[in-house]
């Protein structure tokens, strides 16, 4: 009898738009389709996609590995993976963001 394999973990993707080099690292809001997050580090050597990778790890309560940059590393615009985050939660996290945008 063949056991079932464990469903893969809910994962989701979203649009960002960094501002790196900021004063504080912060959600701003919305950038057009995506969310405009500003982190302190400097768009040097990867350092600005660690501190986007950090913030969102912390604001889904996932582990720093559980979130990746996926396209646009070297851009502002990225779209970043949220392993063990349900698209579901996601929209609904961005969706809050029309308002403080």
């Amino acid at each position: 009898m063949t056991r079932n394999p464990r469903p893969p973990p809910a994962s989701a993707t979203v649009d960002i738009w960094v501002q790196p080099g900021a004063s504080r690292q912060r959600i701003v809001g919305l950038h057009g389709d995506a969310v405009k997050i500003a982190v302190a580090a400097p768009p040097e050597k990867g350092a600005a996609n660690r501190a986007l990778e950090k913030l969102l790890a912390e604001e889904f309560g996932i582990a720093a590995a559980a979130v990746a940059v996926i396209a646009g590393g070297g851009s502002r615009r990225k779209r970043v993976s949220l392993e063990g985050v349900s698209p579901d939660r996601v929209r609904d996290w961005a969706a809050r963001w029309k308002i403080k945008g």
